[in-house]
Order: C-alpha cells, then sequence, then structure tokens
C-alpha cells in the first residue's frame, strides 16, 4: 500500500504561484508520481509525472512552461509549483501513483485532492 496526501490548495488570484506538495506514506522510489486535476464538470486530467528514481518528468501541453514538477527523495515528496495561474487551472489536484510509469486514471493509489481556485 502506498498513502499519497496532497497539500498546499488555497485561494490565488490570476498570475500568481502555487506550490503544491504530495507526501507518500514510505519509500516511492520505485514509483513514479503523477498530478491529476479535475475541474468542476470535466474529467479528470493529467498534468505531470516524475519519476522518483531518475527524476525524468513528463508534462501535459496545458502545463508546459507554467508548471515544474519536482522531487525530494529524502522525503518522499513530490512538488508540483504552478506560475502564471489562470481561472481554468482551477480544479481538485491528486497526487497519484501505480508503478514506474506515469500513472494513469485507472491508477492504484490516489490521494484525497487539494483544492485550487484561481479566482480576482
Amino acid at each position: 500500500q502506498l498513502q499519497l496526501v496532497e497539500s498546499g490548495g488555497t485561494l490565488v488570484q490570476p498570475g500568481e504561484s502555487l506550490t503544491l506538495s504530495c507526501a507518500a506514506s514510505r519509500s516511492a522510489v520505485d514509483y513514479a508520481i503523477g498530478w491529476f486535476r479535475q475541474a468542476p464538470g470535466k474529467e479528470r486530467e493529467g498534468v505531470s509525472c516524475i519519476g522518483m528514481r531518475n527524476g525524468a518528468t513528463v508534462y501535459a501541453a496545458s502545463a508546459k512552461g507554467r508548471f515544474t514538477i519536482s522531487r525530494n527523495i529524502s522525503l518522499n515528496t513530490v512538488y508540483l509549483t504552478m506560475n502564471n495561474l489562470r481561472p481554468d487551472d482551477t480544479a481538485v489536484y491528486y497526487c497519484v501513483a501505480d508503478g514506474r510509469q506515469c500513472p494513469t486514471r485507472d491508477a492504484r493509489y490516489w490521494g484525497p485532492g487539494t483544492q485550487v481556485t484561481v479566482s480576482s
């Protein structure tokens, strides 16, 4: 079992930055950990993913150039730094893992989510 807990979601204004954290309950070095988000009335979509062992990263088109995913192996933690936030980034953000590959919507391990609201 791998438990994931997100933190850092809050209300921000357009153009501001925010960093989300995802803490794993144990060593996650053998996983790739990803971020998904779900906006009201929309399906969950993948945002980014990082391999905990090698640090390889993947970004969705909506995240490229604005979001940065990073990790701290010793803390079993993954971060998502989001810059120049827009109202359409408003969503519940989930931390997700399944195995060594970037997780999909069918992944086994999901955090409870953290709400990010971008509004003036």
